[in-house]
């Protein structure tokens, strides 16, 4: 069966992209000066002018897609190469998906393809990691967070919490018994999160199409966007604990456990006057070893607020990405879109700043598992695909948090 690929994205498509993101930047910023010129010899801006800026500022964020779009493409291994082994476990596999043959999966060489004990199958391991590898690509906390692989239901990290000692020894000098570490044991459950896509029967009998691939496509949207709103603000009961849902605490005063906040002085909004001095407090809140591996979290309405300020020396705060598959960058620090974060409005957390691949944790328990199902939506056939997910904090130090309220 002859398989789809992805071919890299063609230099001249990618520069096209580049060119057409950095002339919208530009564009962007001579609107944006006439309209803080406007502000600030009048008091108020002309209501076409700052229409003018919003269109300009969703042609960025349409320009910033395309390119993102481009460099995921650009990046997407072949699905050739496989050993005849995998090669025989998959020609089974996509057996089961076209017409629900089960025998193949349990003989000779697709034996490492199991039977789940509540109906349905477990997928190859090709098939689980194609699915991953196209979730990673849309979900944005994966991309920047740890993740850990595991065949337990729950993840158990024991992490230490200070307290151990050290000290200066001459060469012969006795070595006096440090002080032991004060531990906690941090637990990772994985929740179950599922998709069920609908093949009709066309896509069934056209030996051209990937099935592998096209399960692995259809459920990419639903997981991402499912997983990326628990990475954010999920409860942590069936589902990953966001760390918008950990206990808020002004950074000060924050204890493990807690995650530390500034605030901006001002109900649901930045400071009028310097408002680039929140970001640069927030930047400076973690530790500096947190600050080398730093980047800001926020949704796309907030990186359009945040687009017009400018520093003290008159330049922009915010910078388009330089290269096809780069962040842009917010006082010199990549910048991560995701949706879950709130918008800006009274007492909202809507920014976060930190190193996140050592603050936060995901957990993907191995196992892909799809029932197929021809009965109740006929003449199409269910493909009920589940895959377990866990995801918390685990450093508390790592993220600080923005609350756009008075303290």
């Amino acid at each position: 069966m002859t398989r789809e690929t992805k071919m890299a994205a063609p230099g001249a498509e990618a520069r096209a992209a580049m060119h057409e993101l950095l002339a919208a930047f530009e564009s962007f910023k001579d609107a944006n000066d006439k309209r803080l010129d406007e502000i600030e010899s009048k008091r108020a801006a002309d209501p076409l002018l700052e229409e003018k800026v919003g269109r300009i500022d969703t042609a960025l964020n349409e320009a910033q897609g395309k390119l993102d779009r481009l460099a995921r493409e650009a990046s997407r291994p072949t699905l050739g190469g496989a050993s005849e082994e995998k090669s025989a476990g998959r020609e089974a596999w996509s057996g089961f998906l076209r017409t629900g043959e089960a025998a193949r999966l349990v003989e000779g060489k697709a034996l490492s393809v199991g039977t789940a004990g509540d109906g349905g199958h477990v997928a190859p391991p090709e098939t689980e990691a194609l699915i991953e590898r196209l979730v990673r690509e849309v979900s944005p906390i994966r991309q920047i967070a740890t993740v850990k692989q595991t065949s337990a239901h729950t993840f158990r990290k024991p992490v230490s919490l200070g307290g151990t000692t050290s000290g200066w020894v001459a060469e012969t000098a006795n070595r006096p018994q440090t002080d032991t570490s004060t531990l906690d044991l941090l637990e990772f459950p994985a929740a179950e999160l599922y998709a069920m896509p609908a093949a009709t029967p066309a896509i069934l009998d056209d030996a051209m199409v990937d099935m592998e691939r096209w399960l692995a496509e259809e459920v990419r949207d639903v997981f991402a966007e499912a997983e990326g709103t628990a990475f954010v603000s999920g409860s942590g009961t069936n589902q990953p604990k966001g760390f918008l849902s950990y206990t808020k605490t002004a950074d000060a005063s924050a204890a493990w456990e807690e995650i530390g906040y500034l605030a901006t002085g001002v109900d649901g909004d930045f400071p009028a006057s310097d408002p680039t001095d929140a970001l640069i407090d927030l930047i400076y809140a973690p530790r500096a070893g947190y600050r080398a591996n730093g980047r800001f979290v926020m949704s796309k309405a907030t990186v359009s607020a945040v687009r017009k300020f400018k520093d003290a020396d008159g330049n922009y705060i915010w910078q388009p990405s330089a290269a096809a598959g780069q962040s842009a960058s917010l006082l010199g620090y990549p910048v991560t879109e995701s949706e879950a974060m709130p918008a800006i409005g009274s007492d909202s957390f809507s920014i976060a700043f930190g190193d996140f691949e050592r603050g936060y944790l995901i957990v993907d328990r191995q196992g892909v598992q799809v029932l197929r199902d021809p009965y109740s939506a006929k003449p199409y056939v269910l493909f009920y695909t589940t895959r377990r997910v866990g995801g918390g904090v685990q450093d508390f130090n790592a993220i600080k948090l923005l609350k756009f309220g008075v303290s």
